[in-house]
């Protein structure tokens, strides 16, 4: 039997303009490159898929805002945290 690794974290939006089209289509982009499926969410609520652009955008997180990341799988915590310097990073500061 094989164990399955699951790995969530909890990050605040580093944007200062939350989560809007780049911040959010910047996101979405390196969750597609990751090698397996994340979820974002806020704690306790339903997520989504980190794929979507159209469902990331609906969360209409705003700056500072904690939302939760959630991957299961071998490289999950690798993917994680990698998509949580994406969201905690203030891509508005060079706008």
């Amino acid at each position: 039997m094989s164990s399955i690794q699951l790995h969530s974290l909890q990050v605040a939006i580093g944007s200062r303009s939350g989560l809007h089209a780049r911040p959010a289509s910047q996101f979405v982009q390196a969750a597609a490159r990751q090698p397996v499926k994340v979820t974002v969410g806020r704690p306790g609520q339903p997520s989504v898929d980190a794929r979507s652009l159209l469902s990331v955008l609906a969360l209409a997180a705003r700056a500072g805002e904690v939302l939760e990341l959630s991957a299961e799988g071998e490289q999950a915590r690798e993917a994680v945290a990698a998509l949580a310097e994406v969201l905690a990073a203030d891509h508005d500061a060079a706008a």
